[in-house]
Formats: C-alpha cells, structure tokens, sequence
C-alpha cells in the first residue's frame, strides 16, 4: 500500500477514510470532516470542479479518488453542507 509505481500512494489510507466517512454519511445529512492530512484535501479539491473520470487517468489512488468525488458532486447537487477543517498540532 502506498507505492507509486503500484498505481498509489501514501494517502491510500486516509483517502480510504475519507470515502468511508461520505459514503456512510447520509447526502441529506450536513458533514464536517476533521482532517490533518492537506496532501488528502489538495487531492480531492484537485478534482471536485473538474469534469470527467479521464481526468485521473494516471492519477494515484484514482479507485478512491473517483468514487470519493462522485459522492461530494452529488452532495454539491443536493446542496448539502460540506465542510472541511484542517488540524494542526
């Protein structure tokens, strides 16, 4: 896991995470996400506006990363709160 030349990286896991948590959270329903990671949200926020799946043609840990921007698109539709917070130490 984590290994560039596999087709990922080392924000598999938290970007694995972060799936999770907008897949079991209801669209309808408002969502915070706490993150400490700004390498998971520059990947995300890279792609939310753009069009397309061939966009992460070669983009790393693009399984995730589709399927996490498919769920924020359809709560951006809904017009549904998202609302990311970094945390530093």
């Amino acid at each position: 896991m984590g290994r560039e030349e596999e087709g990922s990286s080392s924000n598999r896991p938290e970007l694995a995470a972060f799936f999770l948590a907008l897949r079991d959270m209801p669209i309808e329903e408002p969502l915070l996400y706490l993150c400490d990671n700004q390498s998971l949200m520059k990947a995300v926020t890279r792609w939310t506006g753009e069009v397309g799946k061939a966009m992460l043609l070669g983009a790393p840990d693009a399984d995730i990363l589709a399927a996490a921007i498919e769920i924020l698109r359809k709560r951006i539709a809904a017009g549904t709160l998202i609302d990311v917070a970094f945390i530093t130490s």
